[in-house]
């Protein structure tokens, strides 16, 4: 039996907390009264993983068995989730690989000859072909790369097809190859709340013109949260969509949950509560941190992206993607779920060293911007956990650094646009278009490896519910220039941002700071 989620109330016994700080990270005495929010023990692994996705294929939610569905001369699609999810990569084999497999093994027996797999990168950059072969497999990947195991290009005219539009009028355009198919098998990882679903198709195949409808600042600042979908207006128009998507094409989905295993033993202490630190993971500690402050960048960069997550798979359910995503979000909410009561004056988190869109690639202050007022403050349920016109204290060192080839647009986005306003709804009336439909950051996004051209605008709107929210933004440790040319402040230690917060929240602030990763769900009552 795992235990609950805790709020730890820090007082003179409490040692100093771990706090993740980009590729580094650090132990932080917190002011006395702090609230500190931890997530529940990881659950227990499945025992027999390839016997849960069996029973989850022959007994789905709401959809006839998947064998059922299958037949000689049908063209099926598989399409799985990107590098994007999870976070860090799983240690291999990913479980996509074993879905995959599963239903490959099952199309064989029913004499389905056409078959194609996608990867649904939506305007994410393409995955490398070492990269395809990591998700899928050594067996998978030499049957079907390159001919029919591909990333989804949302810039093909010829390769789109336009489903048609919801009642709100929003455009449903997504990979013609999978509309046209007889049945679309999706599998998917589900990390936090937000993902999976009626997103998985509709935003992972979809276009921009399609994304457009729901990446936007209004609807994301009427997102409450990213991570509690009935109060999501983005969420709300990823259920339209997919309710025009099913009357076009079957989608029978396989949606799996993880449990908080999400560091390996070396640093395993990354996964427990400080004050039951043992011996060993006191000296890990800091053998780990003495050897990470010292390596090269470059190299602390490879270390910290190598590292591989022993990650024990909690569920698998497959059937109707409406029936099934309820189940999913269940068994997220029993791995991350944590009661908060009432919220504070002052929010604090520590951000890791990776984000869905620097896998294998670089951090840059605009991906941090997005960890921070995007994926990290959205880590709640009800309301967040800092009132409105509070703080937010973010540890980053957020160097001016981009990744040329996966990032160029943002590189433009940072030097050009960010310089004349911070302001989400501005940019977005502005300059979105004019990056949106540049030739060039579409050349690069169809045959490099680049991020679409409108990708940076989206990671800004991401903190637009954020920004609008609090009454200051202060990153601990990071590069002073940089954090002003994008509208927030830099402080050198806790204890300097805690002073510079003072003019806003006063000298006697209430304070919370959500313990993360692994991932957190403040259920904040």
């Amino acid at each position: 039996m795992s235990r609950p989620g805790f709020v730890l109330e820090v007082d003179e016994r409490t040692p100093p907390l771990l706090v993740h700080q980009g590729e580094g990270f650090l132990l932080e005495r917190f002011p006395l009264g702090t609230r500190v929010v931890y997530p529940p023990d990881s659950l227990p692994p499945v025992a027999n993983v390839d016997a849960a996705i069996q029973r989850a294929l022959m007994q789905p939610v709401d959809s006839p068995p998947l064998p059922d569905l299958l037949r000689s001369g049908m063209r099926l699609t598989i399409v799985f989730d990107d590098i994007s999810l999870p976070l860090p990569q799983m240690r291999p084999p990913d479980i996509r690989q074993r879905v995959i497999e599963h239903v490959l093994e099952l199309a064989a027996e029913a004499g389905v000859d056409d078959v194609e797999l996608i990867a649904a990168n939506s305007l994410h950059r393409r995955m490398t072909p070492a990269e395809l072969k990591r998700i899928v497999g050594e067996r998978v990947f030499r049957a079907f790369f390159p001919k029919h195991l591909r990333n989804h290009d949302a810039e093909d005219p010829d390769g789109l097809v336009h489903l048609g539009t919801t009642a709100h009028g929003e455009d449903v355009e997504i990979n013609r190859r999978a509309a046209e198919s007889d049945l679309i098998v999706y599998a998917n990882i589900n990390l936090t709340a937000m993902s999976g679903g009626s997103k998985s198709v509709t935003v992972g195949l979809g276009s921009y013109r399609s994304l457009r409808h729901h990446h936007n600042v209004h609807t994301l600042r009427h997102s409450r949260s990213f991570n509690d979908p009935p109060n999501s207006a983005m969420h709300h128009s990823y259920d339209r969509m997919a309710e025009v998507l099913g009357e076009a094409v079957k989608v029978f989905t396989i949606e799996t949950t993880l449990n908080l295993d999400s560091f390996p033993n070396h640093v395993g202490f990354l996964n427990r509560r400080e004050w039951e630190w043992g011996i060993g993971d006191q000296l890990s500690y800091l053998a780990a941190k003495r050897a990470n402050d010292l390596a090269p960048p470059k190299l602390r960069r490879r270390l910290w992206q190598s590292n591989d997550a022993p990650y024990g798979v909690t569920g698998v359910n497959a059937g109707r993607p409406d029936s099934v995503h309820p189940l999913t979000l269940a068994n997220v909410h029993r791995q991350q779920l944590t009661e908060v009561q009432g919220q504070s004056d002052i929010g604090v988190w520590g951000l890791p060293f990776i984000c869905p869109y620097n896998v294998n690639s670089i951090m840059n202050p605009i991906l941090v911007m997005s960890l921070g007022l995007g994926y990290f403050f959205n880590l709640y349920r009800n309301q967040p956990i800092v009132r409105r016109g509070g703080v937010g204290i973010f540890y980053h060192p957020m160097p001016k650094e981009f990744h040329p080839v996966h990032h160029p647009s943002y590189i433009d986005f940072f030097e050009e646009v960010l310089p004349q306003t911070t302001d989400p709804a501005a940019i977005e009336a502005k300059y979105e278009q004019q990056f949106a439909t540049d030739p060039w950051y579409t050349h690069l996004y169809r045959t490099s490896y680049a991020y679409h051209g409108v990708h940076p605008f989206y990671m800004w709107y991401w903190g637009a519910h954020a920004m609008e929210h609090l009454g200051d933004v202060i990153f601990v440790g990071a590069d002073r220039k940089t954090a002003a040319v994008m509208g927030f402040r830099a402080a050198s230690s806790l204890a300097d941002a805690l002073e510079m917060a003072r003019d806003t929240v006063g000298s006697s602030p209430s304070i919370t700071y959500l313990h993360a990763p692994p991932v957190t769900l403040a259920d904040v009552r």
